[in-house]
């Protein structure tokens, strides 16, 4: 199942695959900004041969033509940054923008992509299939998986297949297990609206801190009272916007959240009873209320057969004990776009090392990776699709 001529590629290619991470690290841009990104993605492909397309505004879909009739497997690896300041600065390739940083591993996405493609295209007149290369925008504000399958990315695609680096996991192991990894996460505004006066007199008022603060509290049980407890469930409220002034009464609160969750009853439901709680509470205190409620990423469930691939593959490619079973996540991953029209899984490849100070949480201003994971994830690119065509 293992191509014996792209393990050789990837110990070739280390020190490129390094290269190029660093590059991106030192350059981010953000959702919707990754021009340059785009232009040296353009640039590296066409310099192999590889045919490709921009998409619009930002993003590249290309295909590695195979040698001989069959299937069309897509990888796909996202691009952008987030706006994090590095607090890592004496790193020799920390970010030259200021607010602006690779605080998840998209630079690392991109360069494991890229030299897989490298890898593949070397040996294209054997592959019994065509690979379709996704390099995705606009990841981390869930817009960008949904515009490029707009675009065509995954139209005559069979099955497709994603990677994310991940520091709560240690160096080279590779976490794919079959069913739900990432949640959904769904966004939520609630706005009461009471009357506002002198706090001195709040008999003449409607106190909408008091209406925001008891929705606050007693919205939580939605998840512990409502839902199965054996159905994962998060809902978190993050921002609450209330008053104007220390003596004012407040006629206004706005509260803004998230809802995380795997199952896609339990999301119908916690969407419904988000509202219920907010009307009710607001006809406690005699004001009103507003709930706008915005769906966001899709939950990612893995195909079964896709994810046991991607075992068998990180196992004869690493060895048996690189296997690992990670948790799934309530964090939220696009992703879920391409697996809404076609099978396929998403893995984890282990960065964290202690010894090179890499466990940092994802989105955190010291994240980094252990560079050593690069040529295990872009190796696991490339022998998933040689193993897909030829199962």
């Amino acid at each position: 199942m293992i191509n014996q001529k792209l393990k050789e590629a990837f110990v070739e290619y280390k020190d490129e695959l390094t290269e190029l991470r660093r590059k991106f690290h030192s350059e981010p841009e953000l959702s919707w900004e990754e021009y340059k990104t785009t232009e040296f993605v353009c640039d590296y492909l066409g310099n192999l041969g590889i045919e490709y397309r921009r998409t619009e505004p930002t993003g590249v879909i290309a295909e590695i033509k195979g040698g001989k009739p069959g299937k069309t497997v897509a990888l796909r690896g996202d691009m952008d940054a987030l706006s994090v300041e590095q607090l890592n600065k004496d790193l020799p390739y920390a970010s030259r923008e200021e607010g602006k940083m690779h605080a998840c591993g998209h630079d690392a996405h991109t360069a494991m992509l890229l030299v897989a493609a490298k890898a593949l295209n070397e040996i294209k007149d054997e592959l019994p299939g065509n690979v379709r290369l996704l390099f995705q925008p606009a990841e981390e504000v869930a817009e960008g998986a949904k515009a490029l399958v707009k675009q065509g990315a995954v139209d005559g695609v069979d099955n497709v297949f994603g990677i994310h680096i991940w520091s709560q996991m240690p160096t080279h192991k590779v976490s794919c297990t079959p069913g739900p990894s990432f949640a959904s996460a769904d966004l939520f505004k609630v706005t009461f609206k009471g009357k506002g006066g002198h706090g001195a007199i709040p008999q003449a008022c409607i106190d909408a801190a008091i209406v925001a603060s008891s929705f606050v509290m007693n919205v939580q049980t939605v998840v512990s009272r409502t839902i199965d407890p054996q159905q994962g469930a998060v809902l978190t409220v993050g921002k609450m916007v209330v008053g104007t002034r220390f003596n004012i009464i407040a006629e206004n609160a706005v509260i803004e959240g998230t809802v995380r969750c795997f199952d896609p009853a339990t999301r119908d439901h916690i969407e419904a009873q988000l509202q219920h709680y907010a009307d009710h509470v607001a006809a406690v205190y005699g004001a009103t209320a507003t709930v706008e409620y915005t769906r966001g990423t899709q939950a990612v469930i893995n195909d079964g057969a896709s994810a046991v691939l991607v075992q068998k593959v990180a196992a004869e490619a690493f060895g048996e004990d690189v296997v690992f079973n990670e948790k799934p996540t309530m964090g939220g991953e696009d992703f879920s776009f391409y697996l809404d029209e076609v099978p396929g899984s998403f893995a984890l490849v282990g960065s964290g090392n202690p010894e090179k100070d890499t466990e940092w949480a994802h989105h955190h201003g010291k994240f980094d990776i252990d560079e050593d994971a690069l040529a295990t994830g872009a190796e696991l690119y490339a022998q998933y699709a040689w193993a897909y065509f030829n199962q």
